[in-house]
């Protein structure tokens, strides 16, 4: 059974740092894009960063850009959300997603994921 676990959320003041992880077991996704999604309070599930099987292509969402840095290590099946200078508008529901096919370019649309996790809550106090 394939899972994709996320931690490290928590209570932020704004201008701190938090990092997420995402575990994923059940099968590897060392061959797979990955990404991170949010759901914002009263708001639909939006884009946050994605990274390709192999670190070499990245893309994150103009609202985090230069603020939240997305990375990976294969040999763990796991992928981080590093976040820093974090604002209220950054409380949401963090979402860890994964894509089935092998290798592709990074995709930022919610469509092309496969595999989500259950999420962990971030919320940034200002």
């Amino acid at each position: 059974q394939v899972q994709l676990v996320e931690s490290g959320g928590g209570l932020v003041q704004a201008g701190g740092s938090l990092r997420l992880s995402c575990a994923a077991s059940g099968r590897t996704f060392s061959w797979n894009t990955m990404g991170w999604f949010r759901r914002p309070p009263g708001k639909e599930r939006e884009f946050v960063a994605a990274i390709s099987w192999n670190s070499a292509d990245t893309h994150s969402a103009g609202s985090v850009k230069g603020r939240f840095t997305i990375s990976r290590d294969n040999a763990k099946n796991t992928v981080y959300l590093q976040m820093n200078s974090l604002k209220p508008e950054d409380t949401a529901v963090y979402y860890c997603a994964a894509v089935s096919a092998g290798f592709g370019s990074v995709r930022v649309g919610e469509e092309a994921y496969d595999y989500w996790g259950q999420g962990t809550q971030v919320t940034v106090s200002s």
